[in-house]
C-alpha cells in the first residue's frame, strides 16, 4: 500500500502533457491556454479621453485663459480634423483618442457653452487631466497571458482585445468512464428497496466537463467479470478510463483481476488514506492511463479531486493540482494512521469550517462544501488555528 506522498509521485511520473491545437476564439471558454499571449500595440494604443469634456493646451489655462472656441467635435473612432490653436478647443467624447497637443480634458460638469464657444471652470488641473495616456495599461509586446491558464470570461477579453481570433490550447484527452455493480441503477429505473441510483456516473461526467471534456465512452456495467471485461476492452481505447467501484477486496470486485488480464500495469493499488483507501493505478502498453476509483461517494469525489484532477493539472500543462494553505476554525480528531481528507467550507474570516458526515457513503456531505482538507497521517489532532493544506474543488478554480 502505498502513502499519499508515492501515490502522487507515482502518478506525477506518468503524467505527460497532452498535444496542443489550434482553436477558435468562439470555442475558448474554460479552455486551457497552451501559449503566451503578448500585447501587440500600446493599451491605451493612443491618448484616450476619460470622460465627455473639452480638451485643451495646458499652456492655455496656465495663461489664465477660461474662454475657448470649440473648433471640433471629436467623438470615438475619429480623428481631428483641425489643428489646435491657443484660445481654442475641442469638444470631446468618453473614449476618443485625444490629439497630442491638448494635455488636459476639463469635464462637462465643469462648462458652460454658449454657441461655439465655451467657459471652462476647475479648481485645479494637472497635466494629462482625465486623458488615459497611451501606453499606460501595457505596452506593445508586453507578457499578458502565460501558459497553461484557463480561459475564462475575462482572458477570453483579453484575447479579443489583443486580436486572437485563433489560439493554441492543450488538446483534450478521449475519457472513457465505466461504473459498476449490480445494485446500482439508472436515476429513471423503478427502485428496489437493496438497489441505488448511478449517482457517480452523474459526478464524474459533471467533474469531466468543468475541463470541457465529453466522454467518448460512459457505460455501466454489472458485476459480471465477462461483462466488465468486454466493456473495459473498448474503454481502452480512450486515453484516460475512469472506473468506479469493484476496486477493493470483495468477490465481485473483479476490476484489479480484469484490466491485469487485459494487460494493464497496475503502478498501485490502495493508498493509505481516508476515504478512498482502494484507489488503483494503472497504465497500458500503449499509454492510456487507468484510474480505479472506490464506489462509495465520497470517495469517488476525494480521489478524482485529489489525484484525478492532479493528474490533469499537470497535463494541460500547470505545475500541479493547485491547493491553499489555510487555517481550521476548529480542532479535530482521527483515531486512525491514514491520511483523511474531510469536506469543510471556507469561512467569512479566512478559516475553514468543519461541515458533519457520516462517512463516505454519505450523500450529503459535500452539498456545503467549497472543497477537501487534509489531515496529515502524523497528526492525531488538529488544533483550531491550525494551518493544513486545503483542496478547492475545481469550480472553485482562482
Amino acid at each position: 500500500m502505498k502513502t499519499f506522498e508515492e501515490a502522487i509521485e507515482i502518478i506525477s511520473n506518468i503524467s505527460t502533457p497532452f498535444k496542443k491545437e489550434t482553436i477558435n476564439l468562439e470555442e475558448a471558454n474554460g479552455r486551457i491556454l497552451a501559449e503566451n499571449i503578448y500585447a501587440d500595440r500600446d493599451y491605451p494604443p493612443f491618448n484616450r479621453a476619460a470622460m465627455d469634456g473639452y480638451a485643451i493646451m495646458e499652456s492655455d489655462w496656465e495663461k489664465g485663459i477660461r474662454k475657448y472656441s470649440i473648433i471640433d467635435t471629436i467623438f470615438t473612432g475619429q480623428p481631428a480634423k483641425h489643428p489646435l490653436v491657443s484660445g481654442a478647443c475641442y469638444k470631446i467624447m468618453t473614449g476618443s483618442a485625444t490629439p497630442e497637443t491638448a494635455s488636459i480634458i476639463i469635464r462637462r460638469e465643469d462648462a458652460e457653452e454658449f454657441g461655439d464657444k465655451v467657459v471652462l471652470h476647475a479648481n485645479a488641473i494637472k497635466s494629462y487631466q482625465n486623458i488615459a495616456q497611451q501606453g499606460e495599461d501595457t505596452q506593445k509586446g508586453t507578457l499578458l497571458l502565460s501558459s497553461a491558464l484557463r480561459c475564462t470570461p475575462q482572458v477570453i477579453s483579453l484575447l479579443t482585445t489583443v486580436g486572437k481570433a485563433t489560439l493554441q490550447a492543450y488538446a483534450l484527452p478521449k475519457v472513457a468512464i465505466v461504473t459498476t455493480g449490480d445494485e446500482v441503477v439508472s436515476p429513471n429505473a423503478t427502485l428496489h428497496p437493496f438497489q441505488i441510483r448511478n449517482s457517480n456516473q452523474y459526478l464524474l461526467k459533471s467533474l469531466f466537463e468543468q475541463w470541457k471534456i465529453q466522454p467518448v465512452l460512459c457505460e455501466h456495467v454489472s458485476d459480471d467479470k465477462a461483462k466488465l471485461t468486454t466493456t473495459l476492452t473498448a474503454a481502452l481505447e480512450a486515453d484516460l478510463v475512469i472506473i468506479n467501484g469493484a476496486v477493493s477486496a470483495g468477490d465481485a470486485d473483479h476490476v484489479p483481476a480484469a484490466l491485469r488480464e487485459l494487460g494493464v500495469k497496475i503502478l498501485f493499488h490502495k493508498v493509505s488514506i481516508r476515504p478512498g483507501k482502494p484507489l488503483l493505478v494503472g497504465k497500458t502498453p500503449s499509454g492510456t492511463i487507468v484510474f480505479a476509483l472506490p464506489g462509495n461517494p465520497l470517495s469517488c469525489l476525494t480521489t478524482f479531486t485529489i489525484f484525478v484532477e492532479h493528474y490533469l493539472y499537470l497535463c494541460f500543462g500547470f505545475e500541479s493540482r493547485p491547493f491553499q494553505t489555510i487555517p481550521l476554525l476548529e480542532s479535530r480528531i482521527k483515531k486512525h494512521p491514514l491520511t483523511e481528507f474531510f469536506p469543510v467550507s471556507t469561512g467569512l474570516c479566512g478559516g475553514l469550517n468543519l461541515l458533519p458526515f457520516n462517512g463516505s457513503g454519505d450523500v450529503t456531505s459535500c452539498i456545503n462544501a467549497n472543497g477537501l482538507a487534509m489531515q496529515p497521517a502524523v497528526s492525531a489532532q488538529l488544533n483550531k488555528n491550525d494551518i493544513i493544506n486545503f483542496y478547492p474543488f475545481n469550480n472553485y478554480f482562482k
